[in-house]
């Protein structure tokens, strides 16, 4: 198991992550995670701020949890540690930490294996030299997508070892695009109904940017599909609401309606394929009726 950080033993107050060894009468024992899984204990009076009734309710064997460091003592190699002094946004931001950790120590690991040298040597020379920079390794090996030179020239790597790090964390860090979908019903039966509704969807199209474009699609009157592909979850979200509102406002404006069938998500290619199969079958409904015209036509 490796040690995520420079320091042998962590600090009093720090927040870990732990994973329950064994629950005895003193309380439980646990390995800290993040640092080479040494042991340290909860007593049992530091599980929780209400009476204990079932300790098995509070902790359970094999289970990760986040605890406060409240002593520690090198020397015995004592760490007594407190679960009840853990606040919820305490336990989100370790979480948080702990993923983080987690995704450095996969890097290191698959480029240790690629260049046939012990994890911790790279831990020594690149993961805990940009922890202290950047207040964590993972916020550099994000930066250095964009950025190598600045994140990893002072750290004087040989050439084939940077190569396999840039490609393992480009591999493994870079955003996926996610895609976000609404469907909305566009209807106006003013004079100028048809020229309405191509104003509105122009509108809400013009709020898409370069990284967040906005594209519409008919699917069948008066159903429109709106979607959006970024690798910015949250501006994608934002942009795809910010255009349902603007073709709303602007049929509005016009005498029209807007119906949200459905509000802006996150799409799989699941949904993709149900939408395509859609679509398909409208157009394939209107070939029919065409060809039933055209027939009708010849027959006169």
């Amino acid at each position: 198991m490796p040690r995520y950080y420079e320091n042998k033993y962590p600090e009093v107050d720090q927040l870990v992550m732990v994973q329950v060894l064994s629950i005895e009468d003193m309380g439980a024992y646990v390995k800290l995670l993040e640092y080479d899984g040494i042991e340290g204990m909860i007593l049992l009076s530091e599980l929780s701020r209400r009476r204990i009734r079932s300790v098995q309710k509070l902790i359970r064997v094999g289970r990760n949890e986040v605890v406060v460091v409240m002593r520690v003592d090198p020397d015995k190699g004592y760490i007594d540690l407190s679960k009840r002094r853990v606040s919820a946004e305490e336990v989100v931001k370790c979480e948080e930490n702990y993923e983080k950790g987690k995704a450095v120590d996969s890097i290191i690991t698959q480029v240790a294996k690629k260049r046939d040298v012990d994890a911790d040597d790279l831990y020594e020379k690149i993961a805990w030299p940009l922890h202290k920079q950047y207040g964590h390794t993972y916020e550099a090996f994000k930066l250095s997508i964009t950025e190598p030179d600045a994140v990893f020239a002072p750290l004087s790597l040989p050439a084939d070892t940077l190569s396999d790090l840039r490609s393992v964390i480009a591999r493994r860090l870079t955003p996926k695009p996610v895609k976000v979908r609404a469907d909305v019903e566009v209807k106006c039966f003013a004079y100028q109904g048809i020229e309405a509704i191509r104003t509105a969807l122009r509108a809400g199209e013009a709020v898409g940017t370069d990284e967040v474009p906005i594209k519409i699609r008919l699917v069948a009157p008066p159903l429109y599909v709106i979607s959006t592909t970024s690798t910015d979850k949250n501006a994608a979200m934002e942009t795809m609401e910010k255009a349902v509102e603007a073709i709303g406002e602007s049929i509005k404006e016009e005498g029209g309606d807007m119906v949200i069938k459905m509000n802006p998500k996150i799409v799989s290619d699941t949904d993709d394929a149900e939408l395509k199969e859609l679509m398909e079958r409208f157009e394939k409904q209107n070939m029919d009726v065409a060809g039933d015209d055209d027939s009708d036509e010849d027959e006169e």
